[in-house]
C-alpha cells in the first residue's frame, strides 16, 4: 500500500521517485494471491506449485472451504457502508490478515489471476484491464481476438492443483464465463457451475460442497459482481451500491445458515474503487498536449499504460508529468519494474507492461475517448490504481 496519504488523497512522499517507492505490492504469501493457499493449507494440503508463496495467515483445518470473491468491495468502502453489512460486520479476518490487498493495477482481471494462481502481476503476465497485443488493444475481460489462454498464461492455476491433491475443486459463477478467455487463463480447473440468480449461486455451492474426492475434502470458489456494476455505474457511495451490498449481505447470512457444519467460508474481493468526476477526467481525444507521441493507450483511466511513437518515451512522460501534477505519478516502464509495482516480473513479460505507466491520485482519471465504448466513458466509479481505497481488500472468515 501507499505511506499516509494527504486530504487529497495523495501518497505523503514529496518527489516522483519517492512517491513510486512508497508504493509496494503484497509480500508474497500476502494479499489476494495468498487467498487460495491459505484456503487449501486449511483441508490439508500444505504443498503448493513451485514459486508460490505460502499463505502467512490460517484458520483452522476443515474439510470444507467457500472461498467468494465480491467483485468491487473494498474494504475501505465496506468500513465507511457498514450499516449495509449486518453479517459481514460481525466478521473478522484471520490472524496475520487484518490488512489485506490486492496488487497493481487493481483491478478485476489482474487479481482474478493472482487469485487463481497464487503469484503476482509480473509472475503471470495479466497486466491490466487492457494492453498492447500485436499493436491493437487487447481486452483481457472480454478476451476478444486474443492470444491462446493457456499460452498467455502458461503457469498452473491452484485450481488444477486442489484436484491433483485429492480436494473437489468447484467454480459457482455466471454461465457465460464458463469458457472465457479470462477463466480459461485465470481460473481454469475442478468443475464449473453456471448460476444467475441468488439460489442458484446457493444450491451450486451446496453441490460444490457435497462432492468431496477420496479425501471428503471440497474447495468451492464463487464469484458475486454485481457490486461492482454498481459501484461502476452509481459510484461507490450511492444508494445503489449499498443496496448491493445489502443483498450480498443477505446471502452470505443464508449460506452460513446453509453449508454444512464445519465448513469454513472465506470471503474476500480484487480491488476496492473510487467516485471518479467526469470534469477530473483527462481525455487524449480532446487534448493534443497529452496525446503528442501517443501510439497506443491502455491500462485503466485509473491506472493508464501508453505506447509511444519510437523515440517518443522520455517527451511523453515530461509532458504527462507537466500536465498531470499532483494528481498522478507518472514512470516508464523501467522504472515502475525497478521500483516493484508489479512485483518480479518474468523474463519476457515486460513488453506487456505499457512503456509509460502512470498511477492516479485524488479522483482524476485519464483516457482516449475514441477507443472506448459509451457506456464506459459514463462510468462514475473507477479503480486500478495504488490508493489504498483502491487496493485494499477484506478478508473475513465464518465458520460453522
Amino acid at each position: 500500500m501507499t505511506s499516509a496519504p494527504d486530504a487529497a488523497g495523495r501518497p505523503a512522499s514529496g518527489t516522483t521517485a519517492g512517491a513510486a517507492r512508497a508504493y509496494q505490492p503484497p509480500a508474497p504469501g500476502t494479499g489476494l494471491a495468498s487467498l487460495l493457499p491459505g484456503a487449501l493449507r486449511a483441508l490439508g494440503v500444505e504443498d503448493l506449485p513451485e514459486g508460490v508463496a505460502p499463505a502467512t495467515w490460517s484458520v483452522p483445518e476443515t474439510r470444507r472451504v467457500v472461498v467468494v470473491l465480491a467483485d468491487g468491495l473494498g474494504a475501505h468502502q465496506l468500513q465507511r457502508r457498514s450499516g449495509h453489512a449486518r453479517t459481514l460486520r460481525e466478521l473478522s479476518a484471520p490472524v496475520g490478515a487484518e490488512s489485506f490487498a490486492c496488487g497493481f493495477p487493481s483491478t478485476t482481471a489482474s487479481s482474478l489471476t493472482s487469485l487463481g494462481t497464487g503469484r503476482g502481476v509480473g509472475e503471470h503476465g495479466i497486466v491490466g484491464w487492457q494492453t498492447s497485443y500485436r499493436g491493437r488493444l487487447l481486452n483481457h475481460l472480454s478476451w476478444k481476438d486474443g492470444p491462446d489462454p493457456h499460452s498467455h498464461q502458461p503457469l498452473p492455476t491452484l485450481l488444477q492443483h486442489a484436484g491433483r491433491r485429492d480436494v473437489s475443486m468447484s467454480t459457482v459463477s455466471w454461465p457465460a464465463y464458463s469458457g472465457s478467455g479470462l477463466t480459461r487463463a485465470s481460473l481454469r480447473g475442478g468443475a464449473f457451475l453456471g448460476a444467475t440468480s441468488h439460489a442458484e449461486r446457493t444450491l451450486g455451492v451446496l453441490q460444490g460442497l457435497s462432492q468431496a474426492g477420496r479425501l471428503g475434502r471440497a474447495l468451492v470458489y464463487a464469484y458475486w459482481d454485481e457490486i461492482d456494476k454498481a459501484g461502476h455505474v452509481h459510484g461507490p457511495g450511492s444508494l445503489e451500491w449499498g443496496e448491493a451490498v445489502e443483498a450480498f449481505d443477505a446471502w452470505i447470512a443464508g449460506l452460513v445458515e446453509r453449508v454444512p457444519e464445519g465448513t469454513t467460508i472465506l470471503v474476500s474481493a480484487d480491488h476496492g474503487m473510487i467516485e471518479a468526476p467526469h470534469e477530473q477526467r483527462r481525455d487524449l481525444a480532446l487534448e493534443p498536449v497529452l496525446s503528442e507521441g501517443v501510439q497506443l493507450l491502455a491500462g485503466e483511466p485509473r491506472a493508464p499504460q501508453a505506447w509511444c511513437r519510437a523515440g517518443a518515451v522520455d517527451d511523453v512522460v515530461a509532458t504527462w508529468r507537466a500536465e498531470l501534477g499532483e494528481s498522478a505519478i507518472v514512470l516508464t516502464r523501467e522504472e515502475a519494474v525497478d521500483a516493484g509495482w508489479f512485483g518480479p516480473v518474468r523474463e519476457g513479460y515486460a513488453g506487456r507492461i505499457g512503456e509509460v505507466v502512470a498511477a492516479m491520485l485524488g479522483s482524476a482519471t485519464v483516457l482516449d475517448s475514441r477507443d472506448l465504448r459509451p457506456e464506459v466513458l459514463r462510468l462514475r466509479g473507477h479503480h486500478g490504481s495504488i490508493t489504498d481505497a483502491e487496493t485494499a481488500v477484506p478478508l473475513l472468515v465464518a465458520t460453522t
